[in-house]
């Protein structure tokens, strides 16, 4: 998965993502879950470390910079549990 850069307000509301050196702004409200974690398919352990079982998971509307008339592209971001960082699970562009 490609990593990116979630960008927030004070509030810890998303405002944009940076996605190959392109900002991308949030132009619709972030819907936030988390999904269960299937460690035991890939491991027989628990990885040592990893005290967390849930996977915080975004999905988030955005148009390339700030042109309004941009096609809106609906992102899903997976926080890495490791380094707290976002991965891009996918993207797909809205039809117009």
């Amino acid at each position: 998965m490609e990593y990116v850069v979630v960008k927030t307000s004070r509030e810890g509301i998303p405002t944009a993502v940076v996605r190959g050196g392109r900002e991308w702004a949030v132009a619709a409200e972030t819907v936030r879950w988390f999904e269960r974690v299937s460690w035991w398919e890939d491991q027989r352990r628990m990885p040592k470390g990893l005290g967390r079982v849930d996977v915080e998971v975004l999905q988030i509307q955005v148009r390339l910079g700030s042109n309004l008339r941009s096609a809106l592209t609906t992102m899903v971001l997976e926080r890495d549990g490791l380094g707290g960082g976002w991965r891009l699970r996918e993207a797909e562009a809205d039809a117009a």
